[in-house]
């Protein structure tokens, strides 16, 4: 129910939206001016009407003002605009991304939202120890574990749900995820089986602290585009700097070493490890490949569609990544 307060000349309108993320409760205004010479009877019918609507466009989502707070906006922003117009694949990420973000701005209106805001946040993205996804590598003879436990490695993996491949890599030294040392941990019933690596990175790395800054700027600029905002505070900031590297590669030598071993590989395997190497498809693009994409009479194999995967989603089809990408 809409509250209506007289002030001077004109009417303040004002409706609860709800709560925030805080359990702050949101509430909404606008302003209404009477007409030159309408009698008080008008006004008066005027101004409850005028309450009627502005609380229907406040239910609806209709009505955005600078006083939204970040993480407000970037929930809608996510349901009316990424959610229509992104790949499924892109708005995890993005979701993903917008826990970080809203630890750190998601409580400033965006009104209130200044470049040093900004800069402060990226800053404390290039801190050490920021980054979450530890490595960590086996302190135990894990070969000498799983016999122990009378497991082979496939039974372990069951029991661990991780894959055989993960298995043989924590055996062999190579470092692994957290929740992956955890699981191997528990499935093994051997505490303090792993630590962290000494190689572990805790710096994120350049290109994703550009993808935190892009993120926002994305969102600010649809707001600047609702008219909810003026301008876009990440104009006035300089973006995160990535260092370029060049792509890792396998040479000639190497692609002939891995076609000897090849040999004694599975069908399946042989011809996925083939077609990658003399296509360059993307890998959810090659998994995506159905027989009706290949013409054998003209040697012609279209790529229609890619097959990915999200924890929460499982395995589904999707459109190429872009439309060139739909090709022969």
């Amino acid at each position: 129910m809409a509250t209506i307060t007289k002030r001077g000349e004109t009417y303040r309108i004002r409706v609860s939206c709800g709560y925030d993320i805080s359990g702050k409760q949101i509430m909404r205004s606008t302003t209404w001016d009477p007409d030159p010479g309408m009698s008080a009877k008008q006004i008066e019918k005027e101004l409850q009407r005028q309450a009627v609507l502005f609380e229907e466009r406040c239910r609806s989502g209709q009505f955005l003002d600078g006083s939204i707070k970040f993480a407000e906006f970037a929930e809608k922003w996510i349901h009316d605009h990424a959610e229509k117009q992104l790949k499924a694949k892109t708005i995890a990420r993005y979701k993903k991304l917008l826990i970080r973000i809203n630890q750190g701005i998601g409580h400033i209106r965006l009104d209130k939202l200044q470049p040093h805001h900004i800069i402060d946040f990226c800053n404390n993205l290039a801190e050490e120890g920021v980054r979450e996804d530890i490595k960590y590598k086996s302190s135990a003879d894990l070969r000498a574990a799983i016999k122990s436990k009378n497991y082979t490695v496939d039974k372990l993996a069951t029991e661990a749900g991780v894959s055989t491949t993960i298995i043989y890599s924590a055996c062999s030294g190579k470092n692994i995820s957290a929740d992956v040392a955890k699981r191997l941990s528990k499935a093994l019933d051997i505490k303090n089986a792993f630590k962290p690596a000494e190689d572990s990175k805790t710096v994120l790395a350049d290109r994703t602290q550009l993808h935190y800054f892009r993120l926002i700027s994305s969102i600010l600029s649809s707001a600047v585009q609702w008219q909810v905002i003026p301008y876009n505070v990440c104009a006035r900031v300089k973006a995160p700097s990535v260092k370029q590297k060049e792509a890792k590669y396998l040479d000639d030598v190497q692609v002939s070493r891995l076609f000897e071993y090849l040999e004694k590989a599975p069908f399946d395997y042989r011809a996925l490890i083939h077609l990658l190497l003399y296509t360059g498809l993307r890998r959810g693009e090659l998994l995506g490949l159905k027989w009706t994409d290949i013409d054998f009479d003209n040697s012609l194999l279209y790529v229609r569609r890619t097959l990915l995967y999200l924890p929460e989603k499982g395995l589904f089809e999707d459109a190429p990544k872009t439309d060139a990408s739909n090709r022969s």
